[in-house]
């Protein structure tokens, strides 16, 4: 009965856990700076910026155009550029919670499933080794 009940209190924890995250991901992320950071920030400052090519060798290469036909079609005026900047953020926030939070999530269960039989292989190669040494 206390196995449930530490069940129930997980799973309690895990989607109050997400709810939080998906609400900061949504309501926060328009409040972030758009002030460069990391790498853009450095090569700013150390004046490489201005060496970038205007035509990047990835950007040439035969698969590059495979991706330009698929739009957010359910957002109306995205393929415009309609889409407000908070609301493309606010998307984008919830979309890579949401990734972030399934790749762990699957992550999780395989490292579980995998804990779970290397642990009776174990207990059979223990039970076997005591058989032997009979």
């Amino acid at each position: 009965m206390s196995d449930n009940l530490s069940q129930t209190r997980n799973n309690a924890l895990i989607i109050a856990g997400l709810g939080i995250a998906l609400l900061m991901a949504v309501f926060l992320s328009p409040f972030a700076s758009q002030n460069p950071d990391g790498l853009d920030r450095v090569a700013k400052d150390q004046g490489f910026d201005k060496k970038e090519l205007e035509h990047p060798p990835a950007k040439q290469l035969p698969f590059n155009t495979i991706f330009d036909s698929y739009t957010f079609r359910f957002i109306p005026g995205y393929d415009k550029g309609g889409l407000p900047n908070k609301v493309a953020t606010s998307i984008a926030g919830l979309v890579g919670t949401l990734a972030t939070f399934g790749l762990a999530w699957g992550i999780g269960k395989l490292a579980i499933r995998g804990a779970g039989s290397s642990t009776n292989d174990e207990s059979l190669h223990s039970e076997n080794s005591d058989q032997q040494l009979k």
